[in-house]
């Protein structure tokens, strides 16, 4: 059984933070809440750690790990150079929900980089994190405590939904603020290029470096069994059980499909779970669907609820989900757009 314990958030109990650090040391696996998703650690450069990782989660080993420090001068054993773009962005959004990939040093195990020359690096903000990292230090490999392709967890009661049995600690420390995993930017060629959108947004970035670019449909691996360049670029992921059907385009007619699309799966004899915001839920009070509110619409508020949310619906045991797109496409919108997409088994254009 996994062990589990509790934490406060904001005062993290230094002989439970210890615990957790001696059993990362000792080659362990420890699940922590971070301000975006909870992350299950290991020692980075701890081989086997690594592979067991892997298999706890059934990740495959093409998709690279993020590596998450506790200050700045851990760098230098993971990096052959730090670029002055980082070190601005670092002084601005570190600790934070910035991902960074950079050329990688040869300490730095291939089993974390799926064998790329570059490697993902983050300080997180989060109290329970930055007390785990401060007491081991050691550069501890996270990616996000769950199966692989689930949705990412925001509690702990995710992860052990996924991993009980698999891991050997999880603090506890309550909910994710963010719930969406963080933002990675790609350093290691110029211009930087925007790998996955979060929190970080791309118009928070280009207020202190000049250029960021979206990679081009395509271009950069999501299927197969290519490295990829980052996590979370599988064409699909962060996917529920249910199948999910995604209507996107005219905002004006998205409520009328969803209600449609909701009364033909009524009529097939499927349990129909919806997720949507308060205003779009309207189109479907009054029929018999398990409905999950993502709140009045505000990104944060949304992207705060949409892990938790899939992941209700799935407990409900619904046969399909279906879910109205976001309109905002800038900011944390952007992120949302892009799980929901990733998540979607369909997406059904609206006129």
């Amino acid at each position: 059984m996994t062990q589990v314990v509790r934490i406060d958030p904001d005062r993290p109990d230094p002989t439970d933070i210890a615990r957790a650090a001696d059993c990362l040391r000792a080659g362990g696996l420890v699940a922590f809440p971070t301000e975006t998703v909870y992350g299950l650690g290991v020692h980075a450069q701890d081989r086997d750690a690594v592979r067991r990782l892997f298999a706890a989660k059934g990740r495959p080993a093409h998709d690279p790990l993020i590596v998450h420090i506790a200050a700045l001068s851990q760098l230098a054993d993971l990096v052959v150079a730090v670029p002055d773009a980082a070190r601005t962005l670092m002084s601005r959004f570190w600790p934070g929900p910035l991902t960074l990939v950079m050329r990688r040093s040869e300490a730095v195990p291939d089993e974390v980089t799926a064998g790329l020359e570059t490697v993902a690096v983050r300080v997180p903000s989060h109290p329970v994190a930055r007390a785990l990292l401060e007491a081991v230090r050691l550069p501890i490999a996270a990616p996000s405590a769950n199966l692989f392709s689930r949705p990412s967890p925001t509690r702990a009661a995710h992860v052990l939904a996924d991993l009980d049995g698999r891991i050997d600690i999880v603090l506890d420390g309550g909910p994710a603020w963010v719930g969406l995993e963080s933002t990675v930017l790609d350093l290691s060629h110029d211009p930087p290029t925007l790998l996955r959108p979060g929190a970080v947004s791309a118009e928070d970035l280009r207020q202190f470096i000049r250029t960021v670019r979206f990679p081009a449909e395509g271009s950069i691996p999501g299927t197969g069994n290519a490295a990829m360049a980052s996590p979370g670029l599988l064409q699909k992921h962060y996917a529920p059980c249910a199948r999910l059907t995604l209507y996107r385009g005219n905002q004006a007619s998205l409520r009328d499909a969803l209600a449609r699309g909701a009364r033909e799966a009524l009529a097939r004899g499927e349990r129909v779970g919806v997720l949507a915001t308060s205003g779009d839920a309207d189109a479907v009070r009054g029929l018999p669907v398990v409905l999950a509110e993502l709140g009045s619409g505000d990104t944060k508020e949304v992207a705060a609820r949409l892990y938790f949310a899939l992941r209700a619906l799935d407990e409900q045991r619904v046969d399909i989900i279906l879910a109205c797109d976001l309109p905002a496409d800038e900011g944390l919108g952007r992120a949302v757009r892009d799980r929901l997409r990733r998540a979607a088994t369909e997406v059904v254009e609206v006129d």
